[in-house]
């Protein structure tokens, strides 16, 4: 599994890089009946972010390649969060997307296992919940994979033109007390 790190997204920093990440993952746009990411939506997206409190934008990034000094890590992903969303203790997770060319290798399992002794520890953090796609049965087995199960709940949502069903999924956070 390759060794990935999470970066905090900002708009001054990092529109480009985002919006390459969705120009590499048309298959998700394509669940949207949409030919490919929309223009700009990499910058729409970070102002969002910036501009919710509570809300993160946390990005994937892979290392340099062996012996290509001048390559530079390279962003490969997304994970947007709130904390306390939609109660105290919960985080939301809007999205957790990694570009198709870097799909099937562990790399969005390493990020959420990255991401989830901090939000556990740090942001104290009880109870992980996001909503998938009823369209998305990969994205579904994915979470399933990391421990994520099934509520019962969905909920019908305006996507668009479209309305989208999200069931909704969640996950207890148990913190690290092994250094107490």
């Amino acid at each position: 599994m390759p060794y990935v790190s999470l970066i905090a997204l900002d708009t001054e920093n990092h529109v480009d890089a985002l919006q390459r990440v969705y120009e590499l993952t048309p298959t998700f746009w394509d669940l949207y009946g949409l030919l490919g990411a929309p223009e700009g939506q990499g910058e729409r997206d970070l102002k969002a972010i910036d501009e919710e409190a509570g809300r993160y934008g946390m990005g994937i990034l892979l290392p340099n390649e062996p012996g290509n000094a001048d390559a530079g890590a390279q962003l490969v992903g997304l994970i947007d969060f709130r904390l306390h969303w939609p109660e105290q203790g919960v985080c939301y997770v809007g999205m957790l997307m990694v570009a198709e060319p870097f799909q099937r290798q562990g790399i969005g399992t390493e990020a959420w296992l990255t991401l989830e002794p901090w939000l556990a520890n740090e942001a104290k953090m009880h109870t992980a919940r996001l909503g998938v796609e009823q369209f998305n049965p990969d994205a579904l087995k994915f979470f399933e994979s990391l421990g994520f199960q099934l509520t019962g709940q969905s909920q019908r949502v305006r996507s668009g033109k479209r309305l989208v069903r999200l069931l909704y999924m969640e996950k207890s956070l148990q913190p690290d007390t092994s250094a107490t």
